[in-house]
């Protein structure tokens, strides 16, 4: 590996926790509507993981805490979670959140979800939401995750599926692409929302981490909203690589990229709203 090679991905994660920094107070203001979309899937996720009373459960990539107080509840008084961040902004979020909910059982501590400062086989469970696919080396993540959950212990991760599955997020991407004049991505390339979506890819990877009678479960997850204007407010307020990618236009040029999305984003509208499809990918494995 080269010199420019290794700071790479130090300069790829300084660069996500500066955006989900920035992007904190707007994604948490949509918590409501990212629960709705993703309640049905986060249930399945903890039961994969087989999340139950007094266990100890890691959050990895928590983000403001929805699902960190999912998993706050399930485990109850006598057990535990710790919810680990990339970015402080995000994670003081959920802190407040917990605290709120009266949830003393909730730890957060701001960590690169790569390199876990965390004891070896501590926990009974692991869990990342919409996080892994993000990693610049998941692989590296998983052994992470593999190596802090004890024997018999199971983790969890949620991703996105492949491409043609999740036309909003291609839509969004090739719109911005093509209005900074930048050549179209492979969806597969690490760092990327589809990233993980290959078929077969994840549990290579587990498997590939140490996890043993590893398996993937694929789940619809539409989005529900009123508007097309509402998904994209929905982007705005997030770190995603749309934002990073129009980030670099002038106002006018932006304003014409997120009127082109509106428009061809605007084919999900149904009578009763808009409906976004999405397919995640929740891959299980033990330790």
């Amino acid at each position: 590996m080269t010199a420019t090679q290794a700071t790479e991905p130090t300069a790829f994660k300084a660069a996500q926790r500066a955006q989900w920094d920035q992007s904190a107070a707007g994604w948490n203001a949509h918590t409501p509507q990212i629960r709705d979309w993703l309640a049905a899937a986060t249930e399945a996720m903890l039961d994969m993981a087989a999340v139950a009373p007094r266990s100890r459960v890691l959050d990895v990539a928590a983000g403001s805490g929805d699902q960190t107080l999912d998993i706050a509840r399930r485990v109850g008084p006598e057990g535990y979670v710790l919810a680990i961040d990339l970015s402080p902004a995000i994670l003081a979020l959920a802190k407040e959140s917990a605290t709120r909910a009266g949830c003393r059982n909730v730890e957060t501590r701001v960590a690169d979800g790569e390199s876990l400062p965390v004891d070896s086989a501590d926990f009974d469970a692991a869990v990342c939401r919409l996080g892994l696919m993000l990693f610049p080396d998941p692989l590296q993540g998983l052994r992470e995750l593999h190596r802090a959950t004890r024997g018999g212990g199971r983790a969890c991760t949620m991703v996105f599926s492949r491409p043609d599955r999740n036309p909003c997020v291609t839509i969004l991407m090739s719109t911005a692409l093509k209005h900074a004049g930048l050549a179209p991505r492979d969806p597969f390339q690490p760092g990327g929302l589809l990233s993980l979506g290959k078929p077969g890819l994840a549990d290579e990877l587990f498997r590939s981490a140490g996890f043993s009678d590893v398996s993937t479960t694929k789940l619809d997850a539409p989005f529900r909203l009123p508007s097309t204007r509402h998904y994209l407010d929905f982007v705005r307020s997030s770190a995603s690589p749309i934002q990073q990618i129009l980030g670099r236009l002038d106002r006018s040029a932006a304003g014409a990229a997120w009127a082109e999305m509106e428009q061809r984003l605007g084919e999900f509208t149904t009578p009763a709203g808009w409906v976004g499809p999405n397919e995640l990918l929740l891959t299980v494995g033990r330790r």
